[in-house]
Order: structure tokens, then sequence, then C-alpha cells
């Protein structure tokens, strides 16, 4: 079942007899428009995507299945959606209301005489859950890119080299690959390793120094998400000790997460594991996150999640431990759900490397 149809089955099972999507997530995700204006009306039996003048071209190649119709200056944009939800007979539209501002709201209903707007709750991020076999396709190319940018940038760990020279190199190299930057790569080093999610500086490595290196590509769309820590030079026994924690924090979740299982209980086994090693106090985030057109997508491993994991999900798994004045460790890899495990789809080593190799 394509998204348009999924849409319309839920928006059947909720009532809601037409809607407008103007979220560009989720109008990217019902689509495939990469464009930054489009908006769809969506009825039973009618889908129409709507764009400016800019997108005209863009739409006619990445918007398929639906009809379009697009509008320039100097003729309003509101007042153009309005025009075309009234010619396909709306009298009540859903909007979303998660994303919708009150501003947007407030000059959408001014345009929209005749027709109700009915606020609806966020529905887009349970669909998004769910992944085609079109999306899965895209975020496998996304992991692999992202490991191969992991092998690439390893050569750069060893004295001397900034963080931010690590970060630029990773950057760049994913995207002569083809593909955008799923959000800003964060590379932090020695005790300010322990930042979950630390801007990458002018800090020089130093022997001795947790390296962190949390980055992902985007393609088409669909994001990757991993981390890897290593150690410059040399390791202590605390380095081996509490890497050696987080990675069968780590390990043990991805035996745990399987479909049926529920988020809280993944994350707080997690947090049992780490507490063996009296790390778990340090362990502050949940475990991971739902990944797809957002990177942070919809979906939490966490004490508060009420989420239980299905097949077709694509999940990141990311213990970490973050000890202040030493340094952290977080090791993260996205796993897809299947009907009978998981597959795991980052395939980087998670051998604690100590660089540069002899």
């Amino acid at each position: 079942m394509d998204a348009l149809a999924r849409l319309r089955s839920r928006m059947a099972g909720d009532g809601i007899s037409a809607m407008l999507v103007s979220d560009p997530v989720n109008v990217g995700w019902l689509t495939g428009f990469s464009g930054t204006f489009g908006r769809v009306l969506v009825t039973p039996n009618d889908a129409l995507f709507i764009t400016d003048s800019r997108y005209v071209l863009q739409a006619r190649e990445e918007v398929l299945g639906m009809d379009t119709a697009s509008f320039g200056s100097p003729t309003d944009g509101d007042v153009f959606v309005a025009e075309k939800a009234i010619s396909l007979g709306i009298e009540k539209l859903g909007f979303e209301s998660a994303t919708t501002t009150y501003s947007q709201w407030k000059r959408t209903s001014e345009k929209m005489a005749g027709v109700e707007l009915e606020p609806v709750a966020d529905i887009f991020s349970d669909l998004r859950m769910t992944k085609s076999a079109d999306e899965i396709a895209k975020i496998k190319v996304a992991c692999g890119i992202a490991d191969a940018a992991f092998e690439h940038v390893i050569r750069m760990i060893q004295p001397g080299v900034t963080e931010i020279d690590i970060c630029l190199d990773l950057e760049f190299y994913m995207r002569r690959q083809g593909a955008d930057i799923a959000f800003p790569s964060i590379v932090v080093s020695g005790e300010r390793s322990a930042r979950p999610h630390g801007k990458p500086s002018e800090k020089k490595l130093e022997v001795g120094d947790f390296v962190t290196m949390d980055f992902g590509a985007r393609v088409d769309g669909y994001n990757s998400d991993i981390t890897r820590t290593v150690v410059v030079g040399q390791a202590s026994p605390r380095h081996r000790e509490v890497y050696a924690a987080v990675l069968e924090a780590q390990l043990w979740a991805l035996d745990a997460i399987r479909a049926g299982a529920k988020a809280r209980d993944v994350d707080g086994g997690t947090r049992e594991i780490l507490g063996k090693s009296d790390l778990a106090k340090y362990f502050g985030h949940g475990l991971g996150h739902g990944l797809g057109r957002v990177v942070h997508d919809g979906g939490r491993l966490s004490a508060m999640s009420d989420n239980v994991i299905e097949p077709g999900q694509i999940w990141t798994i990311e213990p970490g431990v973050y000890i202040e004045g030493f340094g952290g460790v977080r090791i993260e890899d996205d796993v897809l759900i299947t009907e009978t495990g998981i597959e795991i789809l980052t395939h980087s080593t998670k051998e604690l490397l100590i660089l540069p190799q002899a």
C-alpha cells in the first residue's frame, strides 16, 4: 500500500473527509517532492499537489500519481489553495495541528470562506514509522554511505588533528558520494566527548582521548544515523572498561529489540546492563528513536515510551556513557525490524579502535 492509500485508510478510520497536508516532511513522504513549498489536498477520491511557479518543473519530475497545480505572482498562495479546495467540493478540511502555527491557521481560515478547518492530531508520525520497500532501500543506501565515511575518516584520527577538520572531512566525503548531510555532524574528543551533542571545535586530538563521531547521510530524503567512538594513541584500563560496558549494553539491546517488544523494556534492560558497572547513572538520554525522513522520526526507545516494536520500523540503538572530566562513549547502529528479527543496516566495526593503527 503506497503512502496516499495509507493516508486515505487512516482518514477513513478517523472520520476525516478531507485533509490539507502542508508540513514539508509529510508532503515529501506523501509525494516525493523535495522542494520547500508544497501543499496537498486529499479526499477519498481526489489528490491534488499544489506548488508555486518556482517548482513547476521539479514537481513534474518528482510528484507522481496525483494531479498538480501551480500559481505565480501576483496570485496569493492561500487564496489559490482555498479555490482548489472549494472546486473539489470540500466543506470540512482537516489540517496538521501539530505543525501548523496559529498565524498560519488564521491566515488560511480567513481565505477559506465556506470551508470549515478542523484540527487533526499528528497521524503522520505513526504512518511514517512503518517503512515501504522503497523507503528501506533508500535508508540502506544512506547507511552504506555513512559506513564508508567512517572507514574514510579514521585515517585522520591522530594527535594534532582538530575536531572541526574531522567533521569537515566526514561531511565533504558524504557529499562527494551524492548524499546530503542528515544533521550537523558531532565530533568531540577528550573531556569534550562527555557532551552527547557537543559541537566540533578547534580542539586538537591528544593521546588518550576518546573521539566520538555521530553523523549521517541523507539520500532522496531518507537518513542514516551512526555513532562510533575510538581512542587516540593508547587506551587506559578505564577506557577499555567504559567502552566494553557500552558495547555490551548495545549488543544486548540489539538482541532484545524484536517485533512485539515494548520500547520501554528494551531501554530499561540496557540500563540494567550498564548498572552492573555502575555506569547507568551516566546514561541520561533515551536508547534510540525512529529513523526515516526525519532523523529523530516517530517513536522513542525510552522509559516514558508507549511504543511497541513492529515489523517495518527502523530504529537507532545508541546507548552512551558520559563522565564529566573523563569523556564519553556512544555506539549507535540503525536497525530494521523484520517479521523474524532484525537487520542491522550499519556495519562499521564496533571493535575498540586505537588510532592511528600501527
